[in-house]
């Protein structure tokens, strides 16, 4: 057992003195380049959910310059998406985008920015409440069955989205991040390529039975790529070990065959190094498909 201890240790710190050499060499893909074709966002409101009834939620949907109404466009969903549409926060993925489909480093990809449902308050002076966690972090097909039956029929109303999964990804952040990777898990068909940053695979609504679950499927891997990458300072507290929780996620994966890449780097609970590293990590997720 101590051997096995020593050996995790040993690869998590080659792994993030790897990651650490990263953020320079993406520098000029998370910034406006003269040339580049600049893609479009445009926003939106949704009300209409009958699987999370009484909620709305903010949503955003880029179009990259080079899309063409004759050709199924690729796919990435971003939970919180307001964090991840910013073009001057930590992900910057409109910028992204525009650089990396410009050079054919990923294929022709609309994003869609979802925020979690909030349900608004009904006495006057009290505040609106959060319906993330209970979105985010709940095992389960639930948010699945949101994002494919209700919201996206909606957010893609009128674009050409291939059906393809190995041509449709998730992403999302801390509880975000668990819940992209349920909802490739609970829909392979539909999603087949993950991003999480520092993913809550913790025991906050039983995210640490993945691994276990995971384990599970070695005889027959469900058909996803997944890109993890957590910070080496990240929570430690009730709940669990956020570095450990990925680390034991990708041990998981690895048994378990799948296609699968674990970087961690420096840094806590915060996107600002997975921002840095993004680009790198959409190079790798995209790479089957760039021709």
């Amino acid at each position: 057992m101590k051997y096995l201890q020593t050996l995790a240790a040993a690869c998590l710190l080659a792994t993030a003195l790897l990651a650490a050499d990263e953020p320079n060499s993406d520098k000029a893909d998370r910034e406006v380049q003269p040339g580049v074709p600049q893609g479009k966002v445009t926003t939106g409101v949704f009300t209409e959910s009958q699987i999370f009834p009484g909620t709305r939620r903010d949503y955003a949907v880029y179009v990259p310059a080079q899309y063409s109404a004759g050709r199924p466009a690729s796919l990435m969903v971003f939970m919180d998406g307001p964090g991840y549409a910013k073009t001057d926060g930590a992900f910057r993925i409109p910028v992204v985008f525009d650089n990396l489909i410009h050079q054919k480093a990923m294929p022709v990809t609309i994003a869609v920015f979802v925020a979690p449902g909030t349900i608004p308050a009904t006495k006057a002076g009290a505040k609106d409440r959060s319906n993330r966690s209970f979105e985010y972090d709940s095992l389960g097909d639930r948010y699945a069955k949101f994002l494919v039956n209700e919201f996206l029929p909606v957010a893609l109303k009128g674009l050409n989205v291939s059906t393809d999964p190995k041509q449709r990804a998730v992403c999302g952040s801390s509880s975000g991040g668990i819940c992209a990777f349920t909802t490739a898990w609970e829909k392979p068909d539909q999603f087949g390529k993950v991003l999480s940053h520092i993913g809550s695979f913790t025991n906050i609504r039983g995210g640490w039975a993945y691994p276990g679950l995971v384990r599970k499927t070695k005889d027959a891997p469900k058909a996803i790529k997944v890109y993890l990458h957590d910070g080496k300072d990240d929570l430690n507290n009730l709940f669990g070990n956020w570095p450990l929780a990925n680390e034991d996620l990708s041990l998981a994966l690895r048994y378990a065959g799948y296609d699968h890449k674990f970087v961690i780097s420096e840094g806590g609970h915060s996107g600002n190094w997975a921002g840095q590293q993004l680009p790198s990590a959409m190079r790798w997720l995209w790479s089957d498909q760039v021709q």
